[in-house]
């Protein structure tokens, strides 16, 4: 499935929330790590859920988060121009509410 992506590239939206994307200046082996890493990470926080296990919950979530900070997803951003981060806010309450709604209109049916 693709998801509209803003034009500067720092976005994607899903449910009408921003999510901020991974960082382009990645190596496309690096962010094939990064991935390989967050998927494993996150398998393993679905395992340590169906166990009931506090601790092993706790670190696997560290290692999602990890991963995702590596990968510019979370964590500092990754542009350099000083704009700030709009990651996880809603599209209507960002500067991309204009961008959004034109592409919202065109999509309907």
């Amino acid at each position: 499935m693709q998801y509209p992506q803003t034009s500067d590239g720092r976005y994607f939206v899903v449910k009408g929330r921003l999510w901020r994307c991974s960082n382009p200046a990645l190596s496309e082996e690096a962010r094939s790590n990064l991935v390989k890493d967050l998927m494993s990470a996150r398998r393993a926080v679905r395992h340590t859920l169906e166990n009931g296990d506090e601790t092993a919950l706790k670190e696997a979530r560290q290692h999602v988060d990890a991963a995702k900070v590596a990968l510019g997803e979370r964590g500092a951003v990754w542009w350099t121009d000083g704009e700030p981060d709009f990651n996880r806010r809603l599209v209507k309450n960002t500067p991309y509410a204009e961008w959004y709604d034109t592409i919202a209109s065109s999509s309907a049916p």
